[in-house]
């Protein structure tokens, strides 16, 4: 069982709307413990760690769990200017290791402990082409250093080691050094699965649909506002809303800092990249995502060590770009092929309220294994008053090479870019935004049981898979449904985040909200599921509350 678009639980696990109320903020460290890294020798493991910032400290940040009362966790990572950008990687990853351990050791037993069990000839593969790929990386570096590109992915390297060791720092049990890779490469496996061939993970005809996301232009170009919903399986749910301040250098030979050195953005234990993916950062861009998937055998050949990994390359990509064309480019070098998503790219320095959208406002990527396209598409953005994205391909290109031609003609216009449920839903209520309230209230919307787009030939005639926020733990577990992604199981709309030109500009600040929608639904309850036992580290109700996140910026 996959799904896309953040941590996968792989194979050892297959009310009424709240009034908009923000009862909970998020705001900087100064109530938290701060803990800082400074050096006392030239070796990476000389150093100390203190309680409050000192002026020598490499790093700083602090960690605030919430999970219980609001659903989310709090990390927050400063680098100092002054230090080498490897120190600042490398020690912001063991600060956080050593400050989320716990978590790690939760999120590891609850989706990945058991992920090569009887995989003996699969996993032999994995581990060689992982070898291969980090060979290949490693080699690089040492060759093009004075490369951004390069340089960056040199460091996501460094911040991988730190926060390997500052796990090791914990008394939680251990987890191999290849535990961390797969948390960073949760979103390729999938991909990898059907590039290297495992036996007992049949892929589906028809995959799984994961995330859900608006872009929408307030009449008057009074407003606009960025909305994300993740989908996953409900065993992923221990989360972390990230910011990392780090003022790396542009390469081994630019010691100006990058444009996104500040990143916020919702994550998971272990992870250094989002995974669902949703970005705020300070050089005025927000890139967010939704998984369109790959449903071509034949571009499964393309995929191969020589690459950089998806959650890598968006990283770099995030840092070095300064606009959305220069994210497009960025992040197309050394495509993995793996993790197939449709990016957007926002920018918001081209938006002045109550003016006209400025060009280069919005870009749209897709990715194959073999291939890229890109395009500014402000003037879709300008006709149509939104941009939304559900894992259906816009370019026709990608489209029929991707396979959702084939799978339109099978099936219909469920597989159509302007036909499936989703799209038919956002093209219907979009216009019904029109404040910050509205537009929350879209994300959150699931009325499966009435709403006529939420039909299917299925027995009862509906799926709760088809709206907007998923809730699939709510289909009839008895029932009957053409596709298993349309049926009973623990997966749905995981998260919320909306942001606007206001709240984007002041400090990159959103509204979060954690767990499955309970909007037009009752709250999911792991004790009345029907699901064996509670995952580790899980609150048993979800029925979470808004919460307004900014930070000490």
């Amino acid at each position: 069982m996959h799904h896309r678009c953040t941590v996968i639980t792989m194979k050892l696990m297959l009310c009424k709307w709240i009034c908009f109320v923000l009862l909970y903020t998020v705001n900087s460290a100064v109530t938290k413990q701060v803990i800082s890294i400074s050096k006392t020798g030239v070796g990476r493991n000389e150093y100390v760690l203190n309680h409050g910032e000192v002026n020598d400290s490499i790093v700083w940040g602090s960690f605030d769990d919430q999970i219980a009362s609001t659903g989310w966790s709090h990390l927050e990572i400063h680098g100092n200017k002054t230090a080498t950008s490897h120190d600042v990687a490398y020690y912001a990853g063991l600060l956080e290791g050593t400050l989320t351990a716990e978590l790690i050791d939760k999120q590891y037993r609850n989706t990945l402990i058991g992920y090569c069990s009887n995989e003996t000839d699969y996993c032999g593969k994995l581990s060689v082409f992982l070898e291969r790929n980090l060979q290949f990386m490693s080699r690089t570096i040492g060759q093009m250093e004075d490369d951004p590109f390069w340089f960056q992915v040199s460091l996501y390297l460094d911040q991988l080691d730190g926060l390997r060791d500052g796990y090791k720092l914990s008394k939680f049990p251990s987890i191999p050094d290849v535990g961390f890779w797969y948390f960073q490469i949760t979103g390729d496996l999938e991909d990898l699965e059907a590039a290297l061939g495992n036996g007992n993970v049949k892929q589906p005809a028809v995959k799984s649909d994961s995330c859900s996301a608006l872009i929408k232009v307030l009449p008057n170009n009074e407003d606009l506002y960025v909305g994300h919903d993740t989908w996953g399986e409900y065993q992923a749910m221990l989360r972390i809303y990230k910011l990392y301040d780090l003022p790396y250098a542009t390469s081994a030979s630019n010691s100006e800092s990058v444009v996104g050195s500040i990143q916020a953005f919702s994550s998971y234990p272990g992870q250094l990249y989002s995974g669902d993916d949703f970005y705020e950062i300070s050089s005025g861009l927000v890139t967010l995502e939704t998984t369109n998937g790959n449903y071509n055998d034949e571009l499964f050949q393309y995929i191969n060590p020589h690459h950089v990994l998806e959650g890598i390359r968006t990283m770099v990509a995030n840092r070095i770009a300064s606009n959305g064309s220069e994210w497009c480019s960025q992040f197309s070098q050394y495509n993995s092929g793996t993790y197939n998503n449709q990016w957007m790219v926002v920018d918001y320095k081209q938006i002045k309220p109550g003016e006209e959208l400025g060009s280069d406002t919005l870009w749209a990527l897709e990715q194959l294994p073999d291939s890229i396209h890109h395009k500014d598409v402000t003037d879709v953005l300008k006709s149509q008053g939104y941009w939304a994205s559900y894992n259906i391909p816009y370019f026709d290109d990608i489209f029929e090479k991707s396979g959702f031609a084939k799978l339109a003609d099978q099936f219909g216009s469920f597989f159509t870019h302007a036909g499936s449920p989703r799209a038919k839903i956002f093209a219907r209520d979009q216009d019904k935004i029109t404040d910050l309230k509205s537009m929350i209230h879209l994300m959150r919307y699931n009325d499966f049981k009435h709403d006529p787009l939420s039909a299917c030939n299925c027995t009862p005639p509906y799926s709760a898979e088809n709206a907007v926020c998923a809730r699939s733990d709510l289909n009839d577990v008895n029932g009957t449904y053409p596709f298993f992604f349309l049926s009973h199981r623990f997966h749905g709309g995981i998260d919320t985040k909306v942001t606007s030109y206001e709240m984007f500009h002041n400090k990159l600040g959103c509204i979060a909200i954690s767990g499955p929608t309970h909007q037009q639904q009752p709250p999911f309850q792991w004790s009345t599921s029907g699901y064996s036992n509670i995952p580790d580290g899980h609150p048993d109700l979800w029925q979470f509350e808004p919460i307004k996140i900014s930070w000490n910026l």
